[in-house]
C-alpha cells in the first residue's frame, strides 16, 4: 500500500458537514484580519500622533510657560514667561493701564575658552530682574529696580549719573549715561 492510498483510507472517514462552505469560511477569515488590521494602522497612527505632539512639546524645550513675578516699572507684576531652550524668552504681561505688553529678547554667554552658548533659564530670570532706566516723555530721568522708583534727572553731572541701589540687604552701584546705556555691579561704580 503507497502512502496515498493510506491517506485516503485515513480521510474517508471523515465527512464534511453539510453548512460547511470553504469559500464562506475563508472570507468570514479575511474580513476579520481586515478588521483586524484597521484596528493595528488605527491604533498605531494614534500612536504615532501623540508620540509626535509629545515630543514636538518636549522638543520645545522648556518651552514651558509659567507666571512669574517680576518688577516692572517698579512694580511686582505677574507675567507669562516663556523660556526657549536656545536662550530667547517671551513675556506677556499686563501694564498699569491694563493693555497687555509683549516682550522678546534673549542672549549668548561665552565659555572660556570664547565659544558662545544660549543663555541659561537662570540667567535669564536674572536678566529680567536687573535695573531699568526709563526716559519719560516730560523729560524725567528713573531707574527702577525691585519695588523702587526713582528720579534722577537733576543727578546728572557731565552727561553721567552715579546711583546707590539699596533693597534687602542687596547693593547695587549704577552708573548711567545720559541717552546712553547703564552698568551695574554689586561691589562699586563703572566708569563710563
Amino acid at each position: 500500500m503507497t502512502n496515498g492510498e493510506k491517506y485516503k483510507r485515513a480521510f474517508d472517514a471523515l465527512h464534511v458537514s453539510r453548512n460547511f462552505s470553504l469559500e464562506e469560511n475563508t472570507m468570514k477569515t479575511m474580513h476579520r484580519h481586515h478588521r483586524l488590521r484597521a484596528a493595528a494602522v488605527l491604533a498605531a497612527a494614534c500612536i504615532l500622533l501623540v508620540g509626535s505632539a509629545s515630543a514636538a512639546y518636549a522638543a520645545d524645550v522648556g518651552g514651558i510657560q509659567r507666571t512669574v513675578q517680576l518688577w516692572i516699572h517698579g512694580d511686582q507684576t505677574s507675567a507669562t514667561i516663556q523660556l526657549d531652550g536656545d536662550g530667547r524668552y517671551t513675556m506677556a504681561y499686563t501694564d498699569e493701564s491694563g493693555q497687555l505688553q509683549q516682550v522678546s529678547g534673549g542672549g549668548v554667554a561665552f565659555n572660556p575658552d570664547g565659544s558662545e552658548r544660549p543663555l541659561t533659564e537662570e540667567e535669564l530670570l536674572e536678566y529680567l530682574s536687573r535695573p531699568e532706566v526709563e526716559y519719560r516723555e516730560d523729560g524725567t530721568v528713573w531707574v527702577h529696580w525691585l519695588g523702587q522708583s526713582l528720579n534722577i534727572t537733576d543727578q546728572f553731572e557731565d552727561g553721567v549719573c552715579y546711583v546707590k541701589l539699596n533693597s534687602g540687604g542687596e547693593t547695587l552701584y549704577l552708573t548711567v549715561e545720559y541717552g546712553g546705556g547703564y552698568t551695574a555691579s554689586p561691589h562699586r561704580y563703572v566708569a563710563p
